[in-house]
Order: C-alpha cells, then structure tokens, then sequence
C-alpha cells in the first residue's frame, strides 16, 4: 500500500474527480488569490461531504469524512483550511433543522445548498479569542417587521466565493439576557459586504477575509431561536460542534503535512531509518484522528470526548511541528531552493496552532478536567 492510499481511496469514493481535478493545477496556482481549488470543490460535489444522506448529500460520516480531509489537504491546503468552516456549519445547521417546521426559510436553504452545491461562509466564532465557537458575532436590533443586524467576522474563510453566510445571532430579551439564534443569510443580502484582510501569502487560497454586516434587515423567521428552556440541547451542541471541528483541524494539517512526507518517501531521501521515523511519527498522528473519529461514529460525543478531542489535537499539532521539520530537511536544500513548494506546505501546517481554541486559553480546562471536571472552553 503506497502512503495515503487508503485516504485517498475513500476521498475518491465520496468526490469522483476532484483530488485528481486539483491535483492537475500547480500547487502554485492552488494556492494563490486566484486559485480555482474552490470552483472545483463546488464543481465536483465536494460541498455535500457531510451533509447528511436523508437529505441527499454524501452523508459520509466521521471516519471516511477525516479520511477524505486528509487526502484533500495532502493536494490543496488552502482549500482544506478554508472549506472546513464550510462543513462545520452544515453540521451545525442540520443538527438544528429539526426545531423548526416543514417549510421554513432554513429548511428551504439547506436543501438549495444540497441541490446548488452553494459554498458556505461561517460568521460563527471561530478565531475569536476567549469565545465559544457558536458564540454570538452578530447581534440583532429589533425594528418594524424583522430585525437589523450588526457585526463582522475577519478572517472568515470563502468570503469571496460565498453564496451564503451562516452565523450565530445574539438576539437580546426581555429580561435583558442575551439568547443565542441561527442564521443563513444569502451573500448578496444588501448590507453584506466582503473586504480585504488575509495579508499572508500562505494559505491564499483559502479566500479568508472580512465579512461585514451592517444593518442588514432579517425577517424573524429567518432566524432559528432554540427554546432558551433547552440550555442543556445547547450546550450538547457546542461540545458536539467543537469536537468535530477540532477532529477536522486534525485530520486537515495531517494531510498537508503528509505531502511532504510523501515526497520524502517517493525520492527516497534520508535513510531507510530516518524515513520509517518520519512516517511512523506521522503515521502516530493519523492513528490519534482516526481513533478520535471512530469514537465520534460511535456516539462518544459528551464532555470527555470532548476531553478526547482536545488532547488528539494538540497531540497532532506536536506531531506535525516536528514532522514537517525533518521532511524539510530531509528534502534538502536544492529542493528548497529549486521549488517553492516545500515552503508553501510548511508554512501552511504552521497554522494549525492558531485554531481555537488555543494552548494557552484550554490549559486550566483540560488540567481541571484531569482532576475530576468538566472539560470548559472559554
């Protein structure tokens, strides 16, 4: 079995056509401004990977959906970063469509983003430090008929090929307490602006600028309100969200790491030694995501999976900061010097770390939660 067979296997069973579409396009291209990676994505059905079977996407679940991840990062790691935001909202979102009726404006997108392929931009949390991921970044004002909302999101990954943005909504009430609302707003709802912000060359194409929102009119029923009554649905949906975008994180920057192993192996650089402790260690981290996805397929989604999933990700981070170090300089200096390539996929793995949420910010939750506690992410 060559290295990432089995990833891109099941990669290939899910998208037909798209790793090998990407894997067509210079990595130069792919990860620039201009980059096509996310027209293909669209193209070749990449949009549909979890969204669930019921209602006619992939339906792919944990364990083929990190698979799939990784053989995508392995070819294009702008696209992988910027698309997971993609995922992680439809699975946010359809885990809520069923509190609200047949009929409603949600439903009604949800199932356009299934049949028209839309890309989907997060306006959730992400990246915001000390904030929950499904935290509020907008807030809503009522007025004649709906209400006007206000915020913004920088970075927010496929700002420029977005067809909707899905956020959290901070609806206040009448006791002066602030609830928590579900929103899928069309791109091209007036108020909706996009704006340059993503200054790095690495990870280009992941088309991750500010998102602005400024007084953009919603009706109500645009917004999916959770009864406040099921706080502890909501907080099972933020630790469940949470896990999966930490397990996506994982499996993502493993791909992108894993093409540097694989060059290394393909040109047979180093020692035998030196390339098994590469790939070995690499391999460590594979082994960590896809026992994380296999306790996500079977329904281990409580407060120490989350535990669980915290711990594989900085675990992989660790893995993938010493791996990509000695595949680059395994790879030597003429391949750095005659290609840009090695450099574009180290420096992509690099952001792994800035992900929330961060070392720093989880410490206390996670040595709490060691000593008997939950697990708390602030």
């Amino acid at each position: 079995m060559q290295y990432l067979d089995q990833a891109d296997h099941t990669c290939d069973s899910h998208l037909p056509g798209l790793r090998k579409a990407l894997q067509d396009v210079p990595l130069d291209i792919l990860e620039s401004s201009e980059s096509p990676a996310i027209a293909l994505f669209r193209e070749l059905g990449g949009t549909n990977l979890l969204v669930p079977s019921a209602f006619g996407g992939c339906g792919a679940d944990a364990l083929d959906a990190t698979r799939a991840i990784r053989a995508l990062g392995a070819v294009a790691p702008s696209l992988t970063v910027g698309t997971m935001m993609h995922h992680f909202s439809l699975g946010t979102l359809f885990a809520v469509v069923d509190a609200v009726g047949e009929g409603s404006d949600l439903r009604e997108l949800l199932q356009r983003v299934v049949t028209d392929r839309l890309i989907v931009a997060s306006g959730f949390a992400e990246g915001r430090s000390g904030q929950g991921i499904l935290s509020p970044t907008v807030t809503a004002r009522p007025t004649d008929g709906g209400f006007l909302l206000t915020g913004s999101k920088k970075p927010c990954s496929l700002a420029r090929s977005m067809d909707l943005l899905t956020a959290s909504v901070g609806m206040r009430q009448d006791d002066g307490s602030v609830a928590m609302g579900f929103l899928m707003l069309p791109a091209d709802t007036p108020g909706v602006s996009v704006h340059p912000f993503w200054g790095n060359p690495s990870l280009a194409g992941a088309e991750s600028d500010e998102v602005r929102l400024e007084d953009v009119f919603v009706r109500p029923e645009q917004i999916v309100q959770p009864d406040p009554q099921l706080r502890d649905e909501m907080d099972q949906l933020q630790t469940v969200g949470l896990i999966w975008f930490q397990m996506m994180v994982a499996a993502g920057y493993t791909g992108i790491a894993s093409a540097l192993v694989r060059r290394v192996l393909e040109q047979g650089r180093g020692s035998v030694s030196d390339r098994a402790a590469l790939g070995t260690r690499l391999g460590s981290a594979v082994c960590l995501v896809e026992g994380l996805a296999r306790s996500v397929d079977a329904g281990e989604l409580g407060n120490d999976a989350l535990g669980h999933a915290l711990v594989t990700r900085y675990a992989v981070q660790d893995a993938i900061a010493d791996t990509v170090r000695d595949a680059v300089e395994l790879l030597g200096g003429m391949a750095y010097i005659a290609s840009a390539d090695t450099t574009r996929l180290a420096m992509a793995t690099q952001a792994i770390a800035f992900h929330p949420p961060s070392r720093t910010s989880i410490a206390p939750g996670l040595v709490d939660h060691w000593a008997g506690g939950p697990v708390l992410v602030g």
